[in-house]
This record gives structure tokens, sequence and C-alpha cells, in this order.
């Protein structure tokens, strides 16, 4: 480990909050009881940006839990909490020291600035491209993952010199820094290390609670994966466990934040509690799994067979959930681990939560769908067709190439393409799950007469994604996919400038996009993804109007969890 490392480890921890390029310290504790300060620059439409998130009550639900369960259910829930900490450093350090020195403040304007800070977990609105609702620092693309002013262009300069620094700069579980002319790199497990040994020992703590060996084997293994990185076994065990009724996600995941590299995982977490009359109704579609992956427009050289692979499907209720799960654009479904060694060799989980679910389907798409849709399709969106398309959705985020295959060999694809991978992957999933909703139709899996439900479900929740804005990867996606099927007129406006879809335009228009994103990933070519999005992720003029007509829809929901989440 070069010079430098552990003095900045202490460092990371010991002054969380403060700006990365010191221009900036706010005050927490007993000393932030006055607010944030006066002269601080707060947009001053923050009620208007708040109420695109509809509050929504997530409770703890004990019937059918034992006492010991509902003991499993509360330890697992304090482990949580501290990756929460974590996800703050990650995001945006600034903003967490300025949410903290509000917690004692009774000032209007300090509560709803609290309060959205809490919903992005950081200064930048993610409806607003990232731009600040308060200060004036823009974002740094690198968030806590790296110095703040440096850039893509610079990183691969840098590595082309340092060739030996490379592997350790592209791990996702790394924080890169400055040390005098060299960079340097921390791993998560030392960088994080005062949080992830509590939460290491509250893990070990539930696994004593917990009556389910196998569950009680993963949790002390994900322990010993916090202070290690290395998450490889752990995974495996957890796609082992055969319908746990309390399960836990638990692990540095998603790359979202990393708008530099596209590869830094943030630290996420989700407490589950099995819905088991609604996982059942899911080992249907288990079965068709590697008849899917062999129908994809692909070559069968980067189609690697799924046939002896696990599949595993839970349908949730989340009664907790921190870090990447509980921050901005809150996630309905998850396909995970995103590991493409553990995906080539061993499978993936699928995670259905069913109370965000349906807080979505009522509070926000069925709503949108009737304000931007044509009344006769709005009609049929429903709940059970938006659960189809998830469904494959996140089935189809397993599916396709495991690596790219480039001139250099075999490429992580997150890797090859760079900061467009999450829209990129998003996107892949959405049509390729629409491509295997209509093969299940076409093989009599699904009824053909739900065909227009399925459709009408997927486009009305295009619809909600492309709100986000492009600064959000499934808002790039979305936002991509509809400028498609405009261009090839399976979905138009009407003369009221509603949206109607052509039912026999739009399989084909799907299996075509479903094609080319599969290439794009299965060859790597970043600059072929770049320039894909370049074309067709601008939001049209139309459809911003028609969704400016439906500003008074909630953009998403803002889960209120029966359990308090003190941030440190």
């Amino acid at each position: 480990m070069k010079s430098g490392v552990f003095f900045f480890a202490l460092v990371i921890l010991s002054v969380a909050g403060s700006s990365q390029s010191g221009k900036t310290r706010f005050m927490t504790g007993s000393a932030s009881k006055s607010g944030a300060p006066a002269n601080l620059k707060v947009s001053p439409d923050l009620p208007k940006r708040l109420a695109k998130f509809q509050r929504v009550q997530m409770p703890f639900r004990t019937t059918g839990l034992s006492a010991r369960e509902i003991q499993l259910v509360r330890k697992l829930t304090e482990a949580c909490v501290y990756l929460e900490s974590i996800y703050w450093r990650q995001s945006d350090p600034e903003a967490l020291a300025l949410y903290q020195s509000l917690k004692a403040s009774k000032n209007a304007r300090d509560v709803q600035l609290r309060r959205y800070l809490w919903i992005n977990a950081s200064r930048f609105d993610l409806l607003d491209n990232n731009k600040p609702f308060v200060g004036k620092d823009p974002m740094s693309p690198g968030r806590g993952f790296y110095p703040a002013n440096l850039t893509r262009a610079q990183v691969e300069e840098y590595v082309k010199k340092h060739p030996a620094q490379k592997t350790a700069i592209y791990d996702p579980l790394t924080i890169v820094r400055w040390h005098d002319s060299q960079l340097e790199t921390v791993p998560y497990h030392i960088a994080y290390r005062a949080f992830l040994e509590p939460a290491a020992a509250a893990l070990r703590d539930a696994a004593t609670l917990s009556r389910d060996p196998a569950f009680a084997k993963f949790l002390r293994l994900r322990a010993d994966a916090l202070l290690s990185d290395n998450y490889l076994p752990s995974d495996r065990e957890w796609l082992k466990l055969q319908n746990p009724k309390i399960d836990i996600i638990f692990a540095p995941y998603e790359t979202y934040l990393d708008d530099l590299l596209g590869v830094k995982a943030s630290y996420g977490a989700a407490v589950l509690v099995r819905n088991d009359r609604e996982s059942k109704r899911l080992d249907l579609f288990t079965k068709y799994v590697p008849d899917i992956q062999e129908a994809l427009p692909l070559a069968a050289a980067d189609r690697p067979s799924k046939w002896g692979l696990d599949s595993p499907m839970e349908v949730v209720d989340s009664p907790f959930r921190a870090g990447d799960l509980a921050h901005g654009y809150q996630a309905v479904a998850d396909n995970l681990p995103n590991d493409p060694q553990i995906h080539e060799e061993h499978g993936s989980k699928k995670i259905f939560f069913n109370n965000f679910m349906d807080a979505r389907v009522n509070s926000v798409i069925i709503p949108l769908a009737r304000k931007v849709m044509e009344p006769g399709q709005a009609a049929k969106v429903t709940a059970d067709g938006y659960l189809i398309g998830t469904v494959m959705h996140e089935i189809c985020h397993g599916l396709g190439p495991a690596y790219a295959r480039t001139p250099a060999g075999k490429v992580d694809i997150r890797q090859a393409i760079g900061p467009q991978y999450s829209g990129l992957e998003e996107a892949k999933a959405d049509v390729a799950g629409m491509f295997a909703v209509q093969w299940l139709i076409d093989h009599d899996v699904l009824p053909r007469k739900s065909r227009d439900e399925y459709y009408a479900s997927y486009i009305g929740d295009l619809f909600r994604s492309a709100r986000f804005g492009a600064a959000e990867a499934h808002a790039q996606a979305e936002i991509m996919e509809l400028n498609y099927f405009l261009e090839r007129g399976a979905l138009s406006p009407n003369a009221r400038g509603l949206y109607a879809i052509d039912y026999e335009k739009l399989p084909g228009a799907i299996a075509d996009l479903t094609k080319e994103l599969l290439e794009i990933e299965a060859t790597g070519d970043r600059q072929r993804a770049e320039n894909w999005f370049a074309k067709y992720g601008r939001m049209q003029d139309d459809v911003k109007q028609a969704l400016t007509a439906a500003s008074d829809v909630p953009v998403d929901i803002d889960p209120v969890f029966s359990f308090a989440t003190n941030v440190k």
C-alpha cells in the first residue's frame, strides 16, 4: 500500500462532511442548533420540489413473524444504518454535514431543506439534471470516489503512463485520491472501516437470531466480506438460499453515482420479508429463463447458456432500506449481484419489492397514464401489467452477454462502456424484458388477450421514468426508448397531445432496439453507446409539454419507515 493511505483513511472518517476542495465546513452536533446560515443560497421553490415526492408510509408489519424474527429484523435494520452513513460520504460529504446541522432547527426553510437533502442524499437535484438546490458549487462527476477536479481524460492518460495501477483505479471497491502528483487508491474496507466494523458485528449478532442455518451462514460470510471487500463467497451463498422468510440486500452493488468512470459501487441495503403467496406466482417464469436467453437477437457466442444456473425470485415487503436503495429513484425491483463472474457461473437473484411496487403504481403510474396517454389505452395500464413487465426487466438484467468481446479480449461491460453503462443496461433490460414478454405470449405462457395490457403498462412506465431527467440512469434509458419508438411510428401523439401505441408496430421496434443494445454491450463499443444516446437521449418538446401538463402527479414516492435512521 502506498504511503499516505492510512493517513487518508483516518481523515475521510474524521472530517466527513467537509468540502473536498476545503472551501466549506459545516458544523455538526451541539454547535449546529441554529440551523443553516441565513446567507446560504437555497432554491426558493423547495415546497414545489418536495411536492413531486409523495410521502408513503412503509410500516413494519409483524403479522406472521415470531418474537425472535421481529428481533432479527430489528438487528438487520441496525446494521443497515451503518451503510447509510457510508453512502452519504460517497454521494456528497458536504450534504451530510449540512443535513446534520439542520437536525434541531424548527425553521420552516431548514425543515424543507433537510427533507430535500434526504430525498437526494446530496445538494444536487436529481430531477433537475443534478443542478445544486443549495449552495452554488456544481456536482463533481466523481462524487466522493475521486478528487473533485479529476477528469476521465486525466485518468485514462494516467493509466497509460502507470499501467500497473489501472486495476486498482478501476476497481469498483476503491476510492481514488491524489498523493502529491500520483493517484493512489484506498480499499473500501479500509476507508470506511469505522462503519463497516460495527455493521459486521450487527450482522453476526443477527446470525445468532436466525433459525435458518443457511441464512445465518450467509450473514457471517457477508460480515467477513465487509472487512475484506471479497463478496464472492457470500454472494454464492446468497444465491443458494431457499425461499428465505427473512432476507437482506447488503453490499456495494450499484454504480449509479459514478459519472466519471462508471465503475465505483455505492453501498445499499434493504431488509426483506418474504411474501410467500406472491413469490409462488413467479415460479412460472423461472423455468423459461434459459429459453429466453437463447431467443435473444444476438450471436450465439455472446449468449452464455443459462441452463443449470440459479435464478431465484422473491416477492418481498421491505420495512427498511438504506443507502443506494433509500434515496432518489425508488427501486421496485432488483437483480443482484452485479458481478459478471457470478452471472456467468451461478446466475442472479430477482427481488420484487411488493410494498414499493403498489405505492408506485397507485400514486404515480396510473394517474400519469391518464394524463398523457389516449384514454382507451391508459385504461389498460394496470398493476398486473406493470408487474409482468418489471419481472421480465429484472430477469433480463441477467441475460445477454456476461462480458464484452473487445480487441483487448474479454472485458467487464461496465468498464468497457464507461459512464453510459448504467443507462444502457437499464434500457437493455427494459426492451429485452418486453421482447421476452412477447416470446412468452407467442409460446402460450402468457395470455394473448393480455398483450395490450402489458404494452400499455410498459409505455406508461416509460413516461413515469422519463420525468427524472437525463441525469438519472433509468430516465436516460426511458427517454431514449420513447424517442426511438416515436421515430419508428410505434408511438405517436394525437391532436390533443395524448400518446397512442401502434400495437402492431411496437413489437418489431422493441425487437430491433433489443438487438442494437445487446450488440453494443457484447462488443463493449463505448463510442457506439455514446453516439446512440446522443441521438436519442434528448426529450422531445411535445413529450415535455405532455409531462408538464401532468405536473400535478408526483414523480416518485418518498418512503417513511417505522424505524429511525440516524445517519452519522
